[in-house]
C-alpha cells in the first residue's frame, strides 16, 4: 500500500484529517460543518459509551432522553447562559414547506410559522430544568442523578472532524440536590470518572483543574475540567463538570420541601464529554503510519491474517485461525480474522497498520508445521514468533502491556513539555516550543484577555493539585499564590 498520510512533520493538521479519513473513522457530510461517523469511528465510540455508561451506573446514576427542541424564551430566563450561547444557536421558524409556485423545488410555507420559535439544544440545562420543576417537590426526591446520551448543534464557523463540528454526539448529566456540598461533591465525582476514563481507556494523561471566570460554562459557579495535551504541543479540554449552583433552580423555581417543612431551591450540576474524544485519541497516540488505537477502545484487538499460496494452505490456515479466534474470543478478547481472498496478505497488513488495531496475527503453512504464529504489535511496531500453546493467555498479557505502554508513552510525552515561564519573554519564547506553561497569573480578567489577545494562548486551567506559591504575574508584575497552566489549544 502507497503512503496515504501526510506526515506530522510536514503539516500535522493535514496528517489529522488525512488520518480521520483514510482510516475510515468519519468524513465530511453535504451540510457544511457535520459529518458522518463511519461504522469504524463509530464502534471507538459505542465502546467509549459502554464504558463511560457502566461508569455512571455503578454510582447511581440513570439515563433518560429529553427533547432536542427547547422553547426560545427558556433561553431568556437564565441570563449568562443565554449570552454564552447565543451566537452558536440553530433556530426553528416554520413547520412545512410547499411547492414553489414558480416550479423552482420547495420553499417555506409562510403560513406554517412557529408561535414561538425553537432553539436545536446546544445543551439542555433549560429544557431539563423545566422538566425537574414536575420531578422535585419534597426531599425524598433528591438526590435527581440523570445522565442523557444525545446529539447537540452549535453553530460553529471553523470545524475539524471529531474535535469541533456543528452537530456532535455526547453525554451530559445534570443532578439536582439537597445541599450545596453534595452538589459540590457530585461535580468533583464526575470529573474523577472522566479522569480515570481518560488515563485508563483512552492512555491520555490529563491534568484535572478549574476554569477561570472567563472560561467557565455559562451560567455556571465553578467549571472542573480535564486537559490532556497532543502531540503538537496544542492543549485539549477532554472533559467538563460543572457546578451550578442554585442559578437554573432559581431560574426555573425548582424548589423542594426540607424535613423541617421549609421550602428551598435545589443544588444543581451538569457535565459532559463529547466525540472529540475520539480527536484526542488520535492525535495523542497516533504515527505517520496511522492509528495507534489503546486495546481497551479499539473495535477489534487481534486481527488474524491466514497466509497462504495454495487452496489446500488457504483452507488449513483459515481453519487453524477461526480456532485460535474462538480461544481468544473466551478470555474476553475482540478477534477478527480476515480470509478474504480478494486482497493479499501485504495489503490486509497494511490497512490494519492504518487501522491501528493493536495486535495482528499472521499464521501460513510453516507455522502449522512449526506450531507458531507470527505476532505483530502496532504500538511500536516489533513482531515475534510464539508458540501457538497458550497463545489467548499470552496475548490477553500482551494487550494489557500495551495499554499501558501507550499511557507511558503519552505521559512522558506530557511531562517532558511542562515548563515554567518566570517572565513574560520567558513565555514567548516557551509559546513557540508548544506544551503547557507553568506561570503566574494575577487573578484577573484584563490579563488574561490581554494574554490571550497577543498570544492566542488560553489558561487551560488552575491545577487542582498547585501548590500555593508567592510570585509575580508574567504579563502585569501583580503579586500571584499560585502557577497556573497556559497553552494554546483546539
Amino acid at each position: 500500500m502507497a503512503k496515504v498520510l501526510t506526515t506530522r512533520a510536514e503539516n500535522y493538521a493535514q496528517w489529522y484529517n488525512d488520518l480521520v479519513i483514510k482510516a475510515d473513522l468519519a468524513e465530511n457530510s453535504a451540510v457544511r460543518g457535520c459529518m458522518v461517523i463511519k461504522p469504524y469511528g463509530y464502534a471507538i465510540w459505542e465502546k467509549m459509551q459502554a464504558e463511560l455508561d457502566r461508569m455512571f451506573k455503578e454510582t447511581d446514576h440513570v439515563n433518560a432522553y429529553f427533547p432536542l427542541f427547547i422553547p426560545k424564551s427558556f433561553f431568556s430566563k437564565e441570563a449568562n447562559h443565554v449570552e454564552g450561547f447565543a451566537k452558536e444557536c440553530a433556530v426553528v421558524t416554520h413547520y412545512r414547506l410547499k411547492n414553489d409556485p414558480e416550479g423552482k423545488g420547495v420553499v417555506v410555507d409562510e403560513t406554517a410559522k412557529l408561535e414561538e420559535e425553537l432553539i436545536i439544544r446546544p445543551t439542555s440545562e433549560t429544557i431539563i430544568w423545566n422538566t425537574y420543576k414536575n420531578w422535585i417537590q419534597s426531599y425524598r426526591d433528591l438526590p435527581l442523578l440523570i445522565n442523557q446520551w444525545a446529539n447537540v448543534v452549535r453553530w460553529e464557523m471553523r470545524t475539524r472532524l471529531f474535535l469541533r463540528t456543528t452537530e456532535f454526539l455526547w453525554q451530559e448529566g445534570h443532578t439536582a440536590h439537597a445541599t450545596e456540598n453534595e452538589a459540590v461533591e457530585e461535580t468533583l465525582k464526575i470529573l474523577n470518572i472522566y479522569s480515570d476514563f481518560a488515563q485508563e481507556y483512552l492512555g491520555v494523561p490529563v491534568i484535572k483543574g478549574v476554569k477561570t471566570e472567563n472560561e467557565k460554562f455559562a451560567g455556571a459557579i465553578d467549571t472542573y475540567c480535564i486537559e490532556a495535551l497532543m502531540q503538537d504541543g496544542k492543549a485539549l479540554q477532554a472533559g467538563t463538570s460543572h457546578f451550578l449552583g442554585q442559578n437554573f433552580a432559581k431560574a426555573f423555581d425548582v424548589k423542594y420541601a426540607t424535613k423541617e417543612g421549609k421550602e428551598e431551591h435545589v443544588w444543581a450540576t451538569s457535565w459532559g464529554v463529547t466525540t472529540r474524544l475520539i480527536g484526542a485519541l488520535i492525535m495523542a497516540h497516533s504515527d505517520d503510519k496511522g492509528l495507534v488505537l489503546p486495546p481497551k477502545l479499539a473495535p477489534f484487538q487481534v486481527v488474524i491474517v491466514p497466509i497462504y499460496r495454495k487452496p489446500d494452505e488457504y483452507e488449513r490456515t483459515c481453519k487453524r485461525a477461526h480456532e485460535i479466534k474462538k480461544e481468544l474470543k473466551a478470555l474476553g478478547i475482540s478477534v477478527k480474522v480476515d480470509d478474504r481472498d480478494t486482497h493479499k496478505p501485504g495489503w490486509k497488513f497494511a490497512e490494519y497498520e492504518l487501522k491501528g488495531v493493536p495486535v495482528r496475527l499472521a499464521i501460513g503453512p510453516r507455522d502449522l508445521e512449526n506450531n507458531t504464529v507470527e505476532v505483530s504489535r502496532r504500538d511500536n511496531l516489533t513482531k515475534d514468533f510464539i508458540s501457538q500453546d497458550g497463545i489467548a493467555a499470552y496475548l490477553s498479557d500482551l494487550l494489557d502491556e500495551i495499554q499501558e505502554n501507550i499511557f507511558s508513552k503519552a505521559l512522558k510525552f506530557r511531562d517532558e513539555n511542562i515548563r515554567e515561564a518566570n517572565t513574560w519573554d520567558e513565555f514567548l519564547e516557551l509559546l513557540d516550543t508548544g506544551g503547557f506553561i507553568s506561570a503566574h497569573w494575577d487573578g484577573t480578567a484584563e490579563t488574561e484577555k490581554a494574554i490571550q489577545e497577543q498570544t492566542k494562548a488560553t489558561i487551560r486551567c488552575i491545577p487542582m493539585d498547585a501548590k500555593q506559591e508567592n510570585g509575580v504575574c508574567i504579563k502585569s508584575g501583580k503579586p500571584s499564590n499560585q502557577r497556573v497552566l497556559f497553552a494554546k489549544a483546539y
